[in-house]
């Protein structure tokens, strides 16, 4: 089994001990106090990060949220050798001013640039960006945007005469050297042949095992018939305690603090989401806080207030270890992971769960044994004893 590698998140639409709504049109809020956003607070998260072992930090995207270039840039100069996962909406701006700005990004930071293309939010938020073409059209825009950005980094002068977008003789007096490497998700019929032409990465939400195989399957086929081959990587929230009974004490806590009210305010709005996949995400709690353990160690709580991924490993170090596994034998092998609050929950997993999995020749640190040995201790209750796993 191939080594794996571990992003962590940046909440730049603030943080909280409690669950943080926001994405697919969710407004922002908490059920307790936000945590003020500062680029101070978000170094914290991303230097603890990058001490504890994680490769990345996915930066999210949409009016809900601060800008992901701008404070991604910032944060590049308090980190060393943290990548940032800079999610953005191609067709916003042009694909050789994208080109140039990742360039820009991958040369002066260091080659520390991934890039997480979001085809398109809600539509009432894409029509505020002033963009009014529809789901399956933002991504034939996608696809050529991607396209010219992709022949762009390879030095080639561009000329593009396309549905959607029009280019003539664009070039970047420098490329990147390396690429930055691109994630895409997206679960419907009009995103899978884009994901098989253009990613790196293909991106899923935290589904059951069972689902996330199936939909592997097909995006292989679909980069097969590409002539490609792609890397897997699976978006999950993460509450990892000592003991198993501790971890689910936690996610009580934080189901506890939400109305009912809440609730249905935010299934509303999500019940009205374009999105394939978010629709997956409702269709495994279906709004109601009865049958949330959608597969072992697997809660899907969090996605009751908030959109995009919904779902959370919850349980003892080893029991998130063991689910971590499963995943990546069905050929998952990066997982960008997230957990409220996130500077906290980093330690949690950090200190808990990499190294159960460095034991297993799962995971080595990114800075090798010097990375190991100026990351804190791990936590003396990792066991390697499976507590009450809940089915």
């Amino acid at each position: 089994m191939p080594q794996l590698d571990f992003h962590w998140f940046l909440p730049t639409n603030g943080d909280s001990r409690d669950i943080v709504g926001g994405g697919h049109g969710v407004p922002v809020g908490a059920a307790g106090g936000v945590r003020p956003l500062t680029v101070g607070y978000l170094g914290q998260i991303a230097r603890s990060a990058e001490q504890l072992g994680f490769v990345g930090a996915l930066t999210p995207t949409g009016a809900w949220c601060e800008d992901a270039w701008l404070a991604t840039a910032m944060l590049a100069e308090v980190t060393e050798r943290l990548k940032f996962l800079v999610a953005f909406r191609p067709g916003l701006i042009s694909p050789t001013l994208a080109a140039q700005m990742a360039s820009t990004f991958q040369r002066l930071s260091g080659d520390r640039l991934l890039l997480n293309v979001v085809t398109g939010g809600e539509a009432h938020e894409q029509r505020a960006y002033g963009d009014f073409l529809d789901k399956d059209a933002r991504y034939a825009r996608a696809d050529e945007f991607l396209h010219i950005v992709r022949a762009l980094w390879r030095g080639e002068t561009v000329t593009h005469d396309g549905e959607h977008l029009r280019v003539a003789e664009a070039a970047l007096s420098r490329v990147p050297d390396p690429a930055p490497a691109i994630y895409f998700g997206g679960s419907s019929a009009a995103a899978l042949p884009v994901a098989a032409r253009h990613s790196d990465v293909y991106l899923t939400w935290g589904e059951p095992p069972a689902q996330v195989a199936e939909k592997l399957a097909r995006v292989r086929a679909a980069a097969a018939r590409e002539g490609r081959e792609l890397r897997f990587g699976i978006r999950l929230h993460v509450i990892s305690r000592d003991t198993a009974e501790a971890a689910w004490a936690e996610a009580d806590r934080l189901l506890a603090g939400i109305s009912e009210a809440d609730i249905a305010a935010v299934q509303a709005g999500l019940r009205r989401s374009e999105s394939e996949g978010q629709r997956r995400m409702l269709d495994l709690h279906g709004g109601s806080r009865d049958g949330l353990v959608v597969a072992p160690n697997l809660w899907a709580g969090v996605g009751l207030v908030r959109g995009g991924a919904g779902t959370a490993l919850v349980g003892s170090h080893t029991e998130v270890a063991d689910r971590i596994a499963e995943y990546a034998a069905l050929g998952i092998t990066e997982f960008v992971l997230s957990g409220y609050p996130h500077l906290e929950e980093a330690y949690w997993f950090g200190e808990g769960v990499l190294p159960v999995l460095r034991s297993r020749g799962l995971w080595r640190h990114p800075a090798g044994e010097r990375g190991v040995a100026n990351a804190a201790v791990p936590f003396a209750g990792v066991s390697p004893v499976t507590v009450g796993a809940r089915e």
